[in-house]
């Protein structure tokens, strides 16, 4: 809802209000045209709202094309009588028009709006085209006329002049409707956004066919729209003891006489609004990797990139790896995977070193390729530049036939980092990376060459689509040295996760220094029964560990859920590791149906709030751990937390929908599946880790709001205030 002072609401999603907004500033209409703006300058009106109507008629000169040949300005100003401020013929450039308008002076008097009209039926347009051109009258006015407006207004809309008028401060706007051409609802305007009624004007002009459309693809779309009108009422407040007089002399009678007071009220007045609405450039979300896309006018637009991106400006990685490994990639070349995806994976590869190779890059890099066969074209520290290694990676070739995982990696394990006469500087100590590279199944067994190659003291890293996630883990060991994409460009996405996966060969360290919330939501439903609920406990007290429990530093409340949400201890209730941890033994097992959409909102609503110790300025991130029952109801209440500031990491054991479990999640990102409980700790890492990685982005100290009483948090440089509606203090309190 765009509010503008409350007077005129345009009922539009936000994207549609910044669209309006920013068509609003860039349109030009270059055509052959008189405008005359007629100027409200009475006592009714006052000083203050008679310069916000000069501001606004030099913003709508901003949207014309202003010189003799083209658009012409003039202008009256009224109030007991009608005085020429300047003809249409007196200034030839927009800056001179607006220069004279910022000179003009209030004047003072009583609403005669009949009188100024007929002054316009008498004098015509001064300095005009006479009628050679279509003529604009814009009244701007607060419609509390005086005298009669309706017969001058209909003898101006006779002779073909297109009236506008433009309300002011509290507009009567069935006066102002009587006075505009029509349709009224494409001839009044609000004068309080100059942006949105200089949208309202040229969309009007567009339809009538006086100008051109600001863009091809720009169009006009229709909007329900609520105009208000502030009145003063007789309001009957009760009946109080009095005394009245009586024809009888010197006598006096007792009664109860009614009690009246005058009040304030706004009445509604729906209508329909119609606004030009262009494409935006930040529509194709030309902004990569999380990127925010901020547009400048109708063409341009610059991306606020994340940490670690901005290369170019589209937030391409800017990376490098600062790590010293020997590096190969093991590339799938088989039938499987395609040419498409072989030459999919060949791109990916070149992006990546391209990212994080320069001049001083303390790693050695090698290229294998494998099928029913292993080749490896690309020796481990081969090339020391950039160049030549894109040069011989360019030259790879597909080559087709069976897809056989398992042979590469014995093969790897034994030949991939032998040392040659040729590469005698290449250092043998340094820790050996394998990052395969695959998108299908394995035809021979790779648990057992896997395990060689892991023994053999090789650092293994899958990438792969998600058909293949089992698969991958397999290969690797650990679900953290797994990268699933889900398309082409989001392979490209996982640039920045593979550069860290490189350089992070031992265990995370937590994340003991950085500022979190956290809620674990634990399903203590019939469904997954106590034997296994202990496990999730478990899995909750491990996990806790890698956090430093403090009001300064670390925060976790948790909730366990059935068909009720239970909150067994808040946010701020403990406040030391071992309290914790002695909290979270005392978890109740509770039975019954499972309900996690209940115990999302619970979170919402009851857990991740200010009153319950939630911190603004500080990451929010809720871990729900379930089998995946009853999660159709979960999407919505998750949705509600993201939009809160709040990430939902889901964990699933077992089979369960994993569309469902990703409108849940938000992301793949997000979202862990394991197979059973037992398998659970081998995922802790990869969750704390991801969790650690929020916590260190930029937190938006508006999210959760800490305005009580439906105040609204306004950003400002180092901090936030609060706009209160009925109430006052920091916080909207008292």
């Amino acid at each position: 809802v765009l509010l503008v002072v409350n007077i005129q609401e345009i009922h539009a999603d936000q994207e549609k209000i910044v669209k309006i907004s920013a068509a609003g500033q860039s349109m030009q209409c270059s055509a052959s045209v008189d405008v005359l703006f007629l100027l409200d300058g009475s006592y009714s009106i006052g000083k203050g709202s008679f310069e916000r109507s000069k501001h606004f008629m030099s913003k709508l000169c901003d949207a014309l094309d202003i010189r003799p040949e083209r658009v012409r300005v003039g202008m009256i100003q009224f109030s007991s009588t009608p005085q020429l401020e300047f003809p249409l013929d007196s200034y030839a450039t927009k800056e001179e028009v607006k220069e004279r308008i910022k000179k003009t002076v209030f004047r003072g008097g009583s609403t005669e709006t009949g009188l100024a009209l007929k002054y316009i039926l008498h004098k015509g347009f001064p300095g005009g085209r006479n009628s050679t051109v279509p003529e604009i009258l814009v009244i701007l006015s607060d419609g509390k006329s005086q005298g009669d407006t309706e017969m001058p207004a209909t003898q101006l809309k006779e002779r073909r002049i297109m009236v506008f008028a433009v309300g002011i401060k509290f507009p009567r706007w069935k006066e102002l409707q009587a006075l505009a051409s029509d349709p009224a609802e494409q001839h009044v305007l609000f004068a309080g956004d100059a942006a949105d009624a200089a949208n309202d004007f040229y969309s009007t002009l567009t339809r009538s066919a006086v100008c051109s459309a600001p863009a091809p693809d720009c169009k006009i779309e229709s909007y329900p729209c609520e105009r208000k009108t502030l009145e003063i009422v007789k309001d009957l407040s009760g009946n109080f003891a009095c005394w009245r007089g009586s024809k009888q002399q010197s006598a006096v009678h007792g009664s109860l006489c009614p009690f009246y007071r005058w009040k304030k009220v706004f009445i509604k007045h729906p209508s329909r609004c119609f606004r030009t609405v262009c494409p935006d450039p930040c529509d194709s979300q030309p902004c990569q990797n999380g990127g925010t896309c901020v547009s400048e006018g109708l063409d341009m637009f610059y991306c606020l990139c994340p940490v670690g991106y901005g290369a170019d400006i589209h937030c391409a990685p800017k990376l490098s790896l600062e790590c010293s490994v020997n590096l190969l990639f093991l590339m799938d070349s088989s039938a499987g995977i395609t040419l498409e995806g072989f030459l999919r994976f060949k791109a990916f590869l070149k992006r990546f070193l391209q990212a994080v190779m320069g001049q001083h890059t303390p790693m050695n890099v090698g290229v294998a390729q494998y099928d029913t066969k292993v080749k490896i074209p690309i020796e481990v520290g081969q090339h020391k530049d950039v160049f030549g290694l894109m040069k011989s990676i360019e030259a790879l070739n597909f080559s087709g036939g069976e897809t056989q995982t398992g042979r590469a990696l014995w093969y790897i394990a034994q030949h991939g980092f032998r040392s040659t006469p040729a590469l005698a500087d290449v250092q043998d100590d340094l820790p050996r990376v394998v990052v395969l590279l695959t998108d299908s199944k394995s035809q021979d067994p790779v648990v057992e060459a896997a395990k060689y190659a892991r023994d053999q003291g090789l650092f293994l890293i899958g990438i792969g689509s998600s058909f293949l996630r089992a698969e991958l883990i397999e290969v690797t060991g650990n679900p953290k040295q797994t990268i699933i994409y889900s398309s082409p460009q989001d392979l490209l996405n996982k640039i920045p996760e593979l550069q860290k996966r490189i350089c992070s060969m031992d265990s995370p360290e937590g994340c003991q220094a950085q500022s979190l919330d956290l809620v674990f939501a634990v399903d203590a439903s019939a469904g997954v029964g106590l034997e296994n609920f202990l496990q999730l406990r478990d899995f909750v007290r491990s996990g806790s560990s890698h956090f430093s429990i403090s009001r300064d530093v670390t925060q976790i409340g948790l909730v366990v859920y059935g068909s009720r949400a239970h909150t067994a201890f808040a946010l701020d209730t403990r406040t030391s590791n071992s309290s914790l941890l002695q909290a979270i033994n005392q978890l109740p097992f509770l039975g019954g149906s499972s309900s996690p959409g209940s115990a999302l909102l619970h979170i919402h609503g009851d857990v991740m709030t200010v009153h319950k110790g939630a911190r603004p300025g500080v990451n929010k991130a809720v871990v729900m751990l379930t089998n995946g029952g009853g999660m159709e109801g979960a999407a919505s209440p998750a949705r509600q937390l993201r939009n809160n500031g709040i990430l939902v990491f889901v964990v699933v054991v077992g089979d369960a929908q994993r569309d469902v479990l990703l409108r849940v999640a938000g992301s793949p990102n997000y979202l862990v599946h394991v197979s059973s409980y037992e398998d659970l700790q081998r995922c802790e890492d990869l969750i704390i880790e991801r969790i650690c990685e929020e916590a260190k982005s930029p937190a938006n100290l508006c999210k959760p709001n800490p305005c009580l009483n439906q105040g609204l948090c306004v950003l400002g440089p180092g901090g936030y205030c609060c706009e209160c509606h009925g109430w006052q203090g920091p916080h909207c309190e008292s």
